[in-house]
């Protein structure tokens, strides 16, 4: 099938208009791709300067305070309530170890059991508990604190549903998109 120089002159016309026009877009899209990079180094600014230092403003200020004082309450139970609570369970056994050792020897002696007067091994006893408890003595406990309150745990979800947002933002940002894509021939027409 032949074409009219007519034809032909109209379709090497179409195909010059085709090439302008795809040439015009790898511009455009050349443009697109300067403006998202800078868009994308802007925002990066934006974070460094403003909200990397807010979100440290305000967590210092609102979540800080709880997690010093749940960090400080931790090492009080553990100071206050469990080292002592330990401390008396071996001080109890230590003073039983101690009393069976005294009536291990009393019997290799000779001396048996004999009578067995019950108010000297409760004062045994009690001799034996208070030395093992001054062995392992640990400080008188301090007062109480008020734990954490509401205002407190709503700051703190308040501060990670902020930083979650502006990750978000930032992850649709930078995320890449099929419409931001550039051909690797940028010059080249799409056939006709």
């Amino acid at each position: 099938m032949s074409l009219s120089r007519k034809r032909k002159k109209e379709l090497r016309k179409l195909q010059d208009q085709a090439t302008t026009l795809w040439e015009s877009q790898q511009i455009l899209l050349g443009q697109a791709g300067d403006v998202a990079r800078e868009a994308g180094r802007q925002l990066g600014n934006y974070n460094r300067e403003q909200v990397v230092p807010t979100v440290q403003h305000t967590y210092e200020k609102y979540a800080a305070p709880y997690v010093t004082q749940g960090v400080e309450t931790s090492r009080r139970v553990y100071n206050d309530k469990f080292v002592p609570a330990a401390g008396a369970v071996i001080g109890s056994a230590l003073s039983v170890w101690d009393a069976a050792n005294e009536k291990r020897d009393n019997l290799a002696a000779g001396r048996a059991f004999g009578s067995v007067d019950l108010s000297a091994l409760q004062a045994k006893a009690q001799k034996y508990g208070k030395t093992a408890a001054k062995r392992i003595a640990a400080p008188a406990p301090a007062p109480a604190k008020k734990g954490i309150g509401a205002g407190g745990v709503i700051a703190i979800i308040l501060g990670v549903a902020a930083a979650a947002g502006v990750l978000y933002a930032a992850w649709q940002t930078l995320r890449a998109d099929d419409e931001l894509w550039v051909a690797d021939d940028p010059l080249r027409a799409p056939d006709a």
